[in-house]
């Protein structure tokens, strides 16, 4: 009986060290409760990614979706269109000085916000941060999936026209049977092109960019030569909520906000960075014109495609499943969906792994080092996306995408307070071992783990938004000072807008008046 029990703990012990994670074969570190392979200080080897890598990278998170949909939001605040052009360029172009501070620590030490938010929280303290990141992360990637889906299933109805008309729903009628279908194989490709790891990421990323890019200047074409102008849009008069001076703002800060996934993550995506400064020149011009492109030839698209089609539709993804209809499933128009409608995959892809997949992953990773690395916490996000039945979301969107877009304002104080402890508090300068020992002895244990400051800072830095969070989930058309806080976040330390968002200047007075 005892060798049996003896053999039972044996066999144990041989699974559990099996589902460890793989270590480098002459690897100077080891798996721990704070190491592995995916969040040490990236080795030399490992740093791949030059100027274009970056120029790419910015590619793929600019010329986006989410891009070319932020005129929707300006016009809807009752921006005229040039008004949100001009917003358009404002915000863009503090989007690239945003990502540059948030990028340098990763650029001079090599390490993302994972690790780098020890030195701020504690070891134990920096669980609350990446734990509350990661959960965001799920929500969004099941909705950057079920979109990735819509695109898959538009390429595949180009093809097949009766696969584009097929009206079959499931779940109680929210969820067409062909957006489950396009999303399932959607999530076979992100599975493939996950088990590359983001050092050589950079192919993938040139063919999504290329796709989506030759996607927008399709688009730009036929709406241009149809229409000979810029669509109704562009004659609109505006109607401000609360005064051009509180519009313009807004304007701003939902594009810093719409961005804020990107810059918060920055690190972790420059820890690759082959030499000094390299990101730098795409952050600084390459996602301000990538934005600020795309967002224009959304807007021109969207005008000139109602001009045309009778329908307001900011979607590209749906637009090309209109006019499939539209030009009654002509061969050359379904020519043209078809490459739209890959591009409009393609991006969405990328997308997703830019802003969720990897960072999600590092953050799991942090969590369980010895059992998780970012492609597997990669794989456990996308599974729980799906799992979150993002298309019962949807259903609701205006009450959900609010609540989740106001997540930003708990995510927001995270980054200004590392921005304020990293560039203002320590001037650049961390004991990067210290970030990997989880005792005493480390300069990053301060009370049991914890550093109380912290916290202190990001409940004072959350508190004043928060009011108006609450109100306008509540009532959308809600206007009251707390809303109007809300609605300009960013200006008073955090983003209250998409995926997530930081401020130093309100965190930074905090941390240094706590510390």
């Amino acid at each position: 009986m005892s060798l049996s029990t003896e053999s039972l703990e044996s066999v144990f012990r041989t699974i559990i060290k099996r589902l460890e994670v793989p270590i480098d074969a002459d690897a100077e570190y080891k798996n721990d409760p704070w190491t592995n392979r995916d969040l040490i200080p990236m080795p030399r080897d490992r740093r791949t990614y030059k100027i274009w890598s970056y120029f790419i990278y910015w590619c793929i998170t600019g010329l986006a979706i989410s891009a070319y949909t932020t005129g929707s939001t300006l016009l809807a605040y009752g921006l005229t269109a040039p008004q949100a052009i001009g917003c358009l360029v404002g915000g863009a172009l503090l989007v690239g000085i945003l990502s540059v501070a948030c990028g340098w620590m990763g650029e001079r030490h090599h390490i993302g916000f994972t690790v780098a938010s020890r030195f701020s929280w504690g070891m134990r303290g920096t669980y609350f941060p990446i734990v509350f990141r990661a959960f965001v992360a799920i929500f969004w990637d099941g909705i950057q999936g079920y979109w990735g889906g819509q695109g898959v299933a538009v390429t595949i109805g180009a093809v097949i026209p009766g696969f584009a008309h097929m009206k079959h729903t499931l779940a109680g009628g929210v969820l067409l049977t062909k957006d489950l279908i396009g999303m399932l194989i959607y999530y076979v490709f992100f599975l493939l092109i996950m088990r590359i790891p983001p050092e050589k990421l950079q192919r993938p990323f040139i063919v999504s960019a290329v796709m989506f890019g030759g996607t927008l200047i399709g688009l730009l074409v036929w709406a241009v030569a149809n229409t000979h102008s810029g669509g109704p849009l562009f004659k609109q008069t505006g109607n401000p909520i609360g005064g051009i001076g509180w519009a313009v703002m807004f304007g701003m800060n939902s594009i810093l906000g719409g961005w804020g996934g990107g810059t918060i993550g920055q690190s972790d995506w420059t820890r690759y960075a082959n030499r000094p400064y390299a990101p730098t020149i795409s952050q600084l011009f390459a996602a301000p014109f990538c934005i600020i492109i795309t967002a224009i030839i959304g807007t021109i698209v969207t005008s000139c495609a109602q001009q045309i089609t009778g329908q307001l539709i900011w979607e590209p993804f749906m637009l090309l499943a209109t006019l499939q209809e539209f030009y009654n499933d002509s061969p050359r128009a379904r020519a043209g969906i078809f490459f739209a409608g890959l591009g409009c995959s393609c991006t969405q892809l990328g997308i997703t792994i830019v802003l969720n997949s990897v960072s999600a992953g590092i953050d799991l990773a942090g969590i369980f080092p010895r059992y998780i690395n970012i492609q597997r916490g990669a794989y456990m996000i996308a599974f729980l996306g799906l799992a979150s039945n993002p298309w019962q979301f949807l259903s609701n969107a205006s009450t959900f995408l609010t609540v989740l877009s106001g997540f930003s304002i708990f995510l927001a104080p995270f980054t200004g307070i590392m921005l304020a402890d990293y560039l203002v508090v320590r001037r650049c300068k961390i004991k990067i071992e210290d970030c990997y020992i989880g005792d005493k002895s480390s300069l990053y244990w301060y009370h049991n783990g914890f550093h109380w400051r912290a916290p202190v800072a990001w409940i004072l830095g959350m508190f004043p938004t928060l009011p108006g969070l609450i109100m306008t989930t509540q009532n959308p058309v809600a206007w009251n000072a707390w809303v109007r806080t809300f609605h300009i976040a960013f200006f008073e330390s955090r983003f209250p807008s998409h995926h997530s968002g930081s401020s130093a200047r309100f965190s930074c007075r905090l941390v240094l008046a706590l510390g």
